[in-house]
């Protein structure tokens, strides 16, 4: 019987699998060789679907492994399977060997950083109610209606954080653009995402020469010196750069 293969991503044929490589359910890792190209795999864990947090440590761990290997690696999205080795063989490395290798090519000695920006909250809503008068009377009027009258100033309330809302998205392109200029002469591309929250000024990848890593680094820690007062940066990577791997 068949063991179904599960596919952390494709590879340099040729390049060495690090030693004791494990990944979902502690199966050895391996690669499979295609025409210049090569597949991470293990056998597919069985009886259970996949999903558990542990299947996703595992999943980013392997291709961690190989990125501090300095490996270039197209990472495949959680949860990429096929029925065995063969068909990895054919309908992911030899239907797609030229494809998948001028991808490669396009992210050989490079890595991806990704740079998060959250607003310093006392600092940015001390600012909004300084520079837009509307939004501080608001603010203090209702702060001056009694606790047992609360209700009477609801719809103020809900009026209010509509406003606020209103104004944080009015600086955060501003913001975000004054993250993202500096850095972006540094990189080789950049995706830059949509805040997932409110109080995100920024959420931005950045693919960069390994080379140029320390000089990228030393951008965000200006930025964070200049910004810090307002805006808190996390440098987050390097990444599987799944953010710069074409769709198709």
């Amino acid at each position: 019987m068949t063991t179904p293969s599960y596919v952390y991503g494709v590879t340099r044929a040729g390049t060495p699998v690090p030693k004791g490589l494990t990944g979902l359910d502690d199966k050895p890792v391996e690669l499979v060789q295609g025409d210049g190209v090569g597949a991470i795999i293990s056998d597919l864990p069985q009886g259970r679907p996949l999903g558990e947090r542990a299947d996703l440590v595992a999943h980013q761990k392997v291709l961690n492994e190989f990125l501090d290997a300095a490996a270039v690696v197209v990472p495949f999205r959680f949860g990429a399977a096929l029925s065995g080795r063969e068909a990895v063989e054919k309908e992911l490395l030899a239907a797609n060997s030229d494809r998948l290798g001028q991808v490669l090519d396009g992210l050989d000695g490079r890595l991806e950083l990704r740079l998060k920006g959250t607003y310093v909250q006392d600092s940015v809503l001390r600012e909004v109610m300084e520079q837009e008068p509307e939004i501080a009377q608001l603010s203090e009027r209702i702060r001056q209606v009694p606790a047992d009258a609360a209700d009477a100033v609801y719809y103020d309330r809900i009026r209010l954080g509509e406003m606020i809302a209103q104004a944080l998205e009015r600086r955060r392109d501003h913001d975000g653009r004054a993250l993202i200029d500096p850095l972006a002469p540094v990189a080789e591309s950049v995706v830059n995402k949509p805040p997932a929250r409110e109080e995100d000024v920024l959420d931005a990848a950045f693919l960069i020469d390994r080379a140029k890593r320390e000089e990228f680094e030393s951008a965000v820690d200006k930025l964070g010196q200049a910004h810090g007062d307002r805006i808190k940066l996390r440098l987050v990577g390097p990444l599987p750069p799944y953010d710069f791997v074409p769709e198709a």
